[in-house]
């Protein structure tokens, strides 16, 4: 693989802002009228960060743009009106050669949708620079824009349900390369050895934003190995207590190194990630005496077994569940049992076992730790994500939990009460109107607000996924790829929204019909399978700039 990169000069642009969506309460969507205005506000954006800003998300024909408020939000709405997008974007571009052998399984298909040969099709491939619009799908896969449209061609009608890493595929009018194996519809024309996505870079993606890329065939190649740290993480804390920390003997259905999350680098196809009750390890947190933002454990259903290597203070909140401390195989005295009380710090000593029980209200527990779990971070958190693969993988019996040494005068805390929804009614989730709401008619949006929705089985850190009456749209087509927030209710064709949390895309292609405020989010991460839901109309973000309201809908 050769991968060279250069500066290159940015092109002149032209463009507008056609609209400005709310996308909850602390994000908006920009609608532009060209690409050309989507490159010079992400560039604009970029290059100069407002008030609260966190996210900038391009697409084909939009910019989400998130914030950590909804009094920047409103700044920020008006910032965007203000801007000149006939400007040129002020963001550093690189020009990135990339090797291909051009033998991929769709290249016959691609020649006769074309009406090219395979070998003008190479050609065609090869003799245009291409342009790295946006990031999404996955961390590391870039939408690339190319100079003449002989290329566009539509997507498989069947997607396949895995496509290996380094693929060099055509889909729309856009090509791309595949950074990891994942499912996916796109015609492949060729492979490629060059690692796209690599923590072990200074600049993680091979290809960013505003890049140019030059494709260059090639008959062979040699096999190149990744980096062991490819989709990993950096060199571990030397902080750590060398020895210190606990050892996971069961882990559950499903447990996982958490902190808040890692906010800004969407734009790189990555999202925030983070605790799905940010509230419960906040909690945790602060009766174990750490900053709100000190890793801990998040488990499902409970079931996690741990052994101190040395003396710990642990707190667990969120779920309700029993907890048990029980002399484990290095415990220096024989003592009774223990049952300490959640939402409580306690003390686990060395060679002691701590069983979290199932869980009998609510979903997901957390266990802070008194320092904060340690070991190495991604993007400068210790989160793990399960649909991108950055961060630590789930914690599997074995798993050794290196613990930092407490901070100088931090103090546990006193024992709290767990804010729980109770499960013998249905939860009540306040939303504002979604970015796309006009999708749907007045009769549907009544739908949606007024029956209880049940959480399925195949709900995860992605979103929950809901079963109840379908909802229509009463648009035909289909919706250009744009950004997405946590929170957002997408309604897929067959009319069952999902909500998305903290794992989600950071795109997606389904029509937003409404958004759960940002207060409403951790009720919604203890919900169980079974349990009901329903959504409530929130009063509309106050104050909104004039800009903002002439283009939201009702």
């Amino acid at each position: 693989m050769t991968a060279t990169q250069q500066q290159s000069d940015n092109k002149s642009v032209h463009g507008e802002v056609n609209g400005i969506r709310p996308a909850g309460d602390r994000a908006i969507l920009v609608e532009l009228s060209s690409l050309d205005a989507v490159l010079s506000l992400q560039g604009q954006l970029t290059a100069h960060p407002q008030p609260g800003q966190i996210d900038v998300i391009a697409a084909a024909a939009t910019i989400l743009v998130t914030a950590d408020s909804p009094q920047a939000v409103r700044g920020l709405a008006a910032h965007v009106r203000s801007l000149d997008l006939d400007a040129r974007a002020e963001i550093e571009s690189a020009l990135v050669t990339i090797d291909v052998v051009y033998d991929g399984e769709d290249l016959e298909e691609v020649a006769s949708l074309t009406g090219l040969g395979r070998e003008a099709v190479v050609a065609a491939h090869t003799g245009q620079l291409w342009t790295a619009a946006f990031a999404g799908f996955a961390p590391g896969f870039a939408y690339l824009t190319g100079e003449n449209p002989s290329l566009e061609v539509p997507r498989r009608r069947s997607p396949r349900t895995a496509v290996p890493a380094g693929a060099v595929a055509l889909g729309g009018a856009y090509s791309a390369v595949y950074p990891r194996q994942s499912p996916g519809g796109w015609q492949l024309i060729g492979r490629t050895d060059a690692v796209m996505w690599d923590l072990g870079r200074e600049n993680p993606a091979l290809i960013r934003p505003g890049d140019t890329v030059r494709f260059n065939a090639v008959r062979a190649q040699a096999t190149v190995t990744a980096p062991p740290q490819a989709e990993g993480q950096p060199a571990q804390d030397d902080a750590l207590v060398p020895g210190a920390g606990l050892i996971v003997r069961k882990p559950g259905l499903q447990a996982t190194v958490q902190d808040l999350g890692r906010p800004g680098f969407a734009s790189l196809g990555v999202s925030s990630a983070g605790a799905m009750d940010r509230g419960a390890l906040r909690r945790a947190n602060r009766l174990v005496g750490n900053a709100e933002r000190a890793a801990g454990i998040e488990l499902l259903f409970g079931g996690l077994e741990l052994e101190a290597l040395t003396d710990q203070v642990l707190a667990v909140t969120g779920a309700e569940v029993p907890l048990e401390i029980t002399p484990g195989t290095k415990a220096e005295h024989t003592t009774a049992a223990r049952h300490p009380a959640c939402d409580a710090p306690f003390a686990l000593l060395a060679g002691e076992k701590l069983t979290i029980g199932n869980a009998t209200r609510g979903l997901r527990s957390y266990l802070g730790v008194r320092g904060g779990i340690g070991g190495p971070d991604a993007l400068g958190s210790r989160s793990t994500d399960t649909m991108s693969g950055v961060g630590p993988e789930p914690l599997h019996s074995g798993t050794v939990l290196p613990v930092q040494v407490a901070k100088p005068g931090s103090v546990v805390g006193h024992p709290e009460v767990s804010p729980l929804p109770h499960q013998d009614q249905p939860t009540v989730l306040r939303v504002v109107p979604g970015p796309r709401q006009d999708w749907f008619s007045n009769d549907t949006l009544q739908d949606f607000l007024n029956q209880e929705w049940t959480v399925t089985p195949q709900s995860n850190r992605i979103g929950l996924r809901l079963n109840g009456q379908s909802l229509s749209r009463s648009r035909d087509g289909e919706l250009s790829s744009e950004g997405t927030v946590r929170g957002a209710v997408q309604v897929p064709p067959e009319g069952q929204p999902v909500l998305f949390l903290s794992d989600h895309p950071v795109t997606g292609g389904y029509p937003v019909i409404a958004v759960v405020v940002h207060a409403d989010l951790d009720k919604a991460a203890q919900l169980p399978p079974g349990s009901s839901v329903r959504f409530a109309a929130a009063a509309p973000p106050a104050e909104l700039p004039e800009t903002l309201k002439e283009t939201s809908h009702a």
